[in-house]
């Protein structure tokens, strides 16, 4: 269980990591715009230009899921059973929680 201290860095640590992913999805969705067909950019630029929006929009999937992942996180970092593995109800490791602020199982069921 974790102590009111470990709760407000855990706290502080997932609104930081809030606003690290808010920056890194802005920077994504610019990056994922539209390639207009009139733009003269050439053939194969715009194959490539095509490619990376690919690329860039599986990467900002991504980053949207994270992002609700650390939201959801931080609504319940005050909650009692916040740290508890969502499976198997065991404490999870404060490092992994310190790294991954937004874990719900411990390693060994995220493993599974």
């Amino acid at each position: 269980m974790m102590n009111p201290t470990q709760r407000e860095e855990l706290r502080a640590l997932i609104e930081k990591a809030i606003k690290r992913s808010q920056r890194h999805l802005d920077e994504l969705e610019e990056m994922s715009n539209p390639i207009a067909p009139d733009d003269a950019i050439g053939r194969v630029s715009r194959m490539d230009a095509i490619n990376n929006k690919g690329v860039s929009d599986a990467a900002l999937l991504n980053a949207r899921k994270k992002l609700a992942a650390l939201k959801h996180s931080l609504a319940r970092v005050d909650n009692p059973g916040f740290g508890e593995c969502s499976s198997c109800g065991k404490q999870i490791h404060p490092k992994r929680l310190v790294l991954l602020p937004e874990s719900i199982e411990c390693v060994s069921c995220a493993s599974r």
